[in-house]
C-alpha cells in the first residue's frame, strides 16, 4: 500500500504541473483529495491492513495529502495571478473611492452637550444601573408602595423588587448614600416606561441634575436652569416656572420656554399657547434626606430631570420622537 500512496503522489504532482487553468484545478482537487477522492479511498482501505503496519502507512497517507495540498494552494495561486496579470487592468487616473465615514447620533450630540454645559457649571458626571431595584427607584426617592405617584410612571417591572429604571434619580440617592455635601452631579442615561406613540417611546433618555448644600435656594434652581436653557437655545429665549408637584421636590416647577418654532405666536407644536414644556424640577423634599442621613436643617438642594429627546426634537426641529429609533440613514445623516 506504501507503493500505491507514492505512485499516487507522483501521478498526482505531473498533472498538478500540467493545469492550466482553474477549473481543470478544481477538478483535480475533487479527483484526488476530495471526500471521495483516490487518496480517501485508498487511507480507508487501511483497516485492512495488520495492525503493525497501520502507523508507518497512516504517517505516510498524512503527509502525501499534506503535501498535496499544499501544491494545490500554490498552483491557484499561480493560477489566479496569472489570470489577473492576463486580464486585468489598473487605470491609476481614475478617482479613489471616498470611504463611508460615521457620525455621532443626534441622541449623542445631544448627551454631550447638555454634559457640556452643566460640567462647565461644576457639576460632575455619575452613571447607574439599567436595572434598578425599586427601593432606589421608588422608595428613597419619597414614592412608597402605595404612592399615586407610582401610577405617574408606567413601569416594567423585573420582578417584585426589581425594575428597569422610570428615570435617572435613583442615582441621586446612591451618590448622596456615598458622599457628604456638597454635592452637584448630574445622571445621564436611558430610563425605561410602558409608553408609545409619536411623542414617546418605551426606552428614552434622560440626564437628571442635583445639588445640595448650605444655603441653597430656588433662587440658584432659576438660575442654573435659565443658565442652561440660555446656552442651549440661545439668550434671546424666554422661559417661566410653572408650580407642579414631584414626590421627591417640595416646592416644584416645571419649566417652559417659548416655543422656538413659531416666535410664541401659537402653533399646533405648542397646542396654540406659544410656550413647550422642556424640564421638570424642584428643591429637594426633606424626606428624601432621611434615607441618606443628610440634616435638612443644615442642608437643601434642588433637583431637575431632562429629556433628551425633547430637546433634541427641539434643537432640530423633528415632529416623530420614533425617528430616533429606526435607523432610516436619510434622517440619520442629516445630523
Amino acid at each position: 500500500m506504501k507503493e500505491e500512496l507514492l505512485e499516487l503522489e507522483k501521478k498526482a504532482r505531473r498533472e498538478l504541473d500540467s493545469l492550466k487553468d482553474i477549473s481543470s484545478l478544481e477538478s483535480f482537487r475533487i479527483h484526488y483529495l476530495g471526500k471521495k477522492g483516490l487518496l480517501t479511498s485508498m487511507v480507508r482501505k487501511m483497516g485492512d491492513l495488520p495492525p503493525e503496519l497501520r502507523p508507518e502507512v497512516g504517517k505516510l497517507a498524512n503527509r502525501v495529502k499534506k503535501e498535496l495540498s499544499q501544491s494545490f494552494e500554490k498552483t491557484l495561486e499561480r493560477l489566479e495571478h496569472e489570470k489577473g496579470g492576463a486580464t486585468s487592468f489598473l487605470d491609476l487616473t481614475l478617482p479613489g473611492r471616498e470611504p463611508l465615514r460615521g457620525h455621532m447620533h443626534p441622541i449623542t450630540q445631544m448627551f454631550r452637550e447638555i454634559c457640556d454645559i452643566f460640567m462647565k457649571m461644576g457639576f460632575r458626571v455619575a452613571e447607574g444601573p439599567n436595572v434598578e431595584l425599586d427601593y432606589y427607584n421608588f422608595e428613597a426617592l419619597n414614592i412608597p408602595k402605595d404612592h399615586p405617584a407610582r401610577d405617574m410612571q408606567d413601569t416594567f417591572y423585573v420582578s417584585e423588587k426589581v425594575v428597569l429604571r422610570t428615570h435617572t434619580s435613583p442615582m441621586q440617592v446612591r451618590v448622596m448614600e456615598r458622599k457628604q455635601p456638597p454635592v452637584s452631579v448630574i445622571s445621564p442615561g436611558k430610563v425605561y416606561r410602558r409608553d408609545s406613540d409619536v411623542s414617546h417611546t418605551p426606552m428614552f433618555h434622560q440626564v437628571e441634575g442635583l445639588l445640595v448644600d448650605r444655603g441653597v435656594t430656588f433662587g440658584d434652581l432659576k438660575g442654573t436652569l435659565t443658565s442652561f436653557l440660555h446656552q442651549m437655545f440661545g439668550k434671546e429665549t424666554a422661559l417661566r416656572f410653572r408650580p407642579s408637584f414631584f414626590p421627591f421636590t417640595e416646592p416644584s416647577a416645571e419649566v417652559d420656554i417659548q416655543c422656538i418654532l413659531c416666535g410664541g405666536k401659537g402653533c399646533r407644536t405648542c397646542s396654540k399657547t406659544g410656550w413647550l414644556e422642556i424640564l421638570g424640577s424642584g428643591m429637594v423634599d426633606p424626606e428624601v434626606y432621611g434615607f441618606v442621613d443628610y440634616d435638612p436643617e443644615i442642608y437643601s438642594g434642588f433637583a431637575f430631570g431632562i429629556g433628551i429627546e425633547r430637546i433634541a426634537m427641539l434643537k432640530f426641529g423633528i415632529d416623530d420622537i420614533q425617528l430616533f429609533f429606526k435607523n432610516d440613514m436619510r434622517f440619520l445623516k442629516q445630523f
